[in-house]
């Protein structure tokens, strides 16, 4: 029997990944420490956009981050550790936050992303049940400066990629966009088609087809380590024992440096914690919902609303901070009214309380290739907030690699050894 290749992780990039290694006849199989689906992809706020797709490292937001010391209720809040390696990483992310750098990373999320929408149709006709709408997205402001600042640089950016409105629309027309919207909105403008998925319930969707086609999927048992002879990868050694393997993807989002350190080339992942819960509001958004000024974020997501937001970085570590979800919560009453009266009324109104820790390189962009001095070892891993959005085509695009040997021309941002320079 031939060696299967094995996929390191169960989120939404390493389902995808697995999927379309099975679709090309390949046997797989699927390790993942916990259930499919629980880590960063369980509680994100599940969009699936071309707008929104951009590298968080850019012009200003340093300046932004150092703002926000001392300030637990900053949408993005900055800890600093006493960890040389944290340091270095903060002054990459700095070095990759230039005008220059931003607009690379953002042409080459944008190419990536081309064929995302065709994907998922392409998923959902296989019979995968995505949970996929397409109600739009809503970009609203409490200022009408910075809403049409914010336009102007996306127009800019999208270069006609995505279709956008010919305007703004401000005044009290602005909240009429969408029924949730509250009076204080000023400024609000809708790209239209942009999409929204449950992001567990994709996940499980993903794991059911890859049952039913015959990819073995083992839940609950943590990748430890990787055997390897004159430069390949011959097994997966678990917590249950060693997986023999003609190829490894490790896909394993936060973990996945780990097991890279394992073949010489750890990455410099650090966690951007991100917070959501959900909440019933009457109104409910009909659209995504990006709150400009505050950076917050809300999606209709299982007949609920889910709110999130924030970029933490605070270490590798997923604890709650009670503090970040009130931030969150009186960040979106600007936008949706007040929900609530006071924060200690929280506690009995939200559900699912979730933080998440994104896996984030320092130039805020994926990794997508094969690893250095490995034949068949590969990584998709970095993903950060943008891990729905791309799952399909990091998966399209990593199975072609696989089976040619050659990178896809579209992966070339996203290789390795850039991160040596």
């Amino acid at each position: 029997m031939t060696a299967p290749v094995v996929v390191v992780g169960g989120g939404v990039v390493g389902l995808c990944t697995a999927y379309y290694l099975a679709e090309a006849g390949l046997p797989v199989e699927v390790v993942e420490r916990r259930g499919l689906g629980s880590g960063a992809s369980r509680g994100n706020a599940g969009w699936v956009c071309l707008s929104h797709s951009t590298p968080v490292p850019a012009p200003g937001v340093v300046r932004y981050a150092l703002r926000s010391l001392g300030r637990p209720d900053s949408p993005l809040y900055l800890r600093p550790l006493p960890d040389p390696a944290f340091v270095r990483w903060l002054w990459r992310f700095w070095r990759s936050s230039t005008p220059a750098a931003f607009r690379r990373g953002y042409a080459a999320i944008a190419e990536l992303n081309h064929a995302t929408f065709d994907l998922f149709d392409g998923l959902r006709e296989a019979g995968v049940d995505t949970t996929l709408t397409r109600p739009g997205m809503v970009h609203a402001f409490l200022s009408p400066a910075e809403a049409r600042h914010h336009f102007a640089v996306q127009r800019e950016m999208a270069d006609g990629r995505y279709p956008l409105p010919d305007d703004v629309v401000t005044g009290d027309g602005a909240r009429l966009l969408d029924d949730a919207l509250s009076s204080s909105v000023r400024a609000a403008y809708l790209v239209e088609g942009e999409g929204v998925v449950d992001p567990e319930a994709f996940a499980l969707g993903l794991g059911e087809r890859l049952a039913s086609s015959g990819v073995k999927v083992h839940e609950h048992v943590e990748a430890i380590g990787l055997r390897t002879s004159g430069g390949r990868v011959t097994a997966l050694r678990t917590t249950q024992g060693e997986i023999p393997c003609a190829a490894v993807v490790i896909a394993a989002g936060m973990r996945s440096s780990r097991l890279l350190g394992s073949l010489g080339h750890a990455l410099p992942l650090q966690a951007g914690k991100g917070y959501s819960f959900s909440v019933d509001l009457d109104p409910a958004p009909r659209h995504t919902l990006y709150f400009g000024e505050r950076r917050a974020v809300a999606s209709p997501i299982g007949g609920t609303t889910r709110i999130g937001g924030t970029m933490e970085l605070s270490g590798n570590n997923n604890r709650l901070d009670w503090r970040r979800v009130v931030a969150v919560a009186l960040a979106s009453r600007h936008y949706l009214g007040r929900w609530f009266d006071d924060p200690d009324d929280l506690v009995g109104l939200i559900r699912d309380p979730w933080v998440g820790g994104r896996p984030f390189l320092p130039d805020g962009l994926p990794v997508i290739d094969r690893v250095p001095d490995h034949d068949n070892a590969f990584v998709a891993t970095g993903h950060g907030m943008l891990g729905v959005t791309l799952g399909p085509v990091t998966g399209h695009k990593l199975t072609e690699y696989v089976l040619t040997g050659r990178r896809p021309e579209a992966l070339a941002p996203f290789r390795f050894d850039r991160l040596r320079h």
